[in-house]
């Protein structure tokens, strides 16, 4: 099995979206000037609409603190290189879909649900940005450090949680540009898929989470999300108003499809997937036999959680699909 060359994609896209490329992914740009430059005059401060309430925040802060994968990719879809950055505990770099030109800057404060608050307080942020699935227990702690804008959860919200993450960093315009772009790219792919007969495929989504277990994703997930913006199918088992459901290895047959994605979290030996791949009943799999199920990377298909993400997921997609 191999991976799909992560090389350029996007150069039909225009606009706002992802046009600069390196060699492996393109360099997500600032909305046709709409990025990172501070205004020449102050900008006043912005009341948040947030998962605990209102929260005033600085207008354009500079120095932003992002907590989770998603926060990550809407700050640096959005122009923002944050000061510093938390990551899960299996992630040992920040996700290889955004150019090391673009994280090497970004200080890490710690793991996504236990960040080191005396490092957070050592960046001087102006804004600090998670979700209450991560950082609900410290949101009090937080804020005494600097303004915490805080999203009820992460995942299938993405989209609206991505609104709340542009009102904060002061970049909407920039943001609805985004938004645009990614709509126009989801169409397009469509158009693709149906033109090369392959839409009706059943994508089968499957995680090995090291301390997880197996897990199929549903469609109230990112990945699902992005896989129902492409207008295509799901296999039963994941045909679900769900985020995901773990299964044991014996239960294996429910994640075969007509086009199987997998990826780890975490060593696969610990995850399982090295013992899952081996065995029986995945090899007995109807994508397996036919040479269509592939490893994904799990920083972008099931952390990415983001317009950036998303943009890569859909061009992978239909490569897959060889569309």
């Amino acid at each position: 099995m191999h991976r799909i060359a992560r090389r350029s994609f996007l150069a039909g896209l225009g606009g706002a979206a992802l046009a600069a490329c390196t060699t492996r992914r393109p360099a997500p740009p600032t909305a046709d000037g709409l990025g990172a430059a501070a205004s020449p005059t102050p900008v006043p401060p912005v009341t948040v609409d947030a998962a605990t309430g209102p929260v005033l925040v600085p207008g354009e802060p500079l120095r932003v603190v992002v907590l989770d994968t998603d926060v990550l990719d809407s700050a640096l879809t959005l122009g923002i290189t944050p000061v510093g950055a938390a990551l899960p505990a299996a992630d040992i770099r920040f996700p290889s879909y955004w150019p090391a030109s673009r994280v090497a800057g970004i200080h890490r404060v710690g793991l996504a649900g236990a960040p080191d608050l005396v490092a957070i307080r050592a960046l001087r942020p102006d804004l600090i940005l998670s979700n209450q699935a991560r950082d609900g227990d410290r949101y009090d702690q937080l804020r005494e450090i600097a303004p915490t804008v805080l999203t009820q959860t992460t995942g299938a919200p993405w989209k609206a949680d991505f609104q709340v993450h542009a009102q904060a960093l002061s970049r909407e315009a920039a943001a609805a540009a985004f938004v645009s772009s990614y709509q126009r790219h989801a169409n397009q792919v469509v158009q693709a898929l149906s033109a090369a007969k392959t839409s009706g495929r059943k994508v089968s989504l499957v995680r090995f989470v090291e301390g997880g277990g197996i897990r199929l994703f549903g469609k109230q997930s990112f990945p699902g999300i992005v896989l129902s913006d492409a207008q295509v199918g799901r296999p039963d088992a994941q045909n679900i108003d769900q985020s995901d459901v773990e299964i044991p290895l014996d239960q294996i047959a429910k994640a075969d499809g007509d086009l199987l994605l997998y990826a780890t979290s975490g060593d696969p030996a610990l995850a399982g997937t090295d013992a899952a791949l081996e065995s029986p009943g995945w090899q007995a799999l109807g994508a397996v036999k036919a040479h269509r199920a592939f490893p994904v990377d799990d920083q972008l298909w099931f952390q990415g959680i983001g317009y950036t993400g998303a943009n890569f997921m859909l061009a992978e997609l239909q490569r897959f699909l060889e569309a």
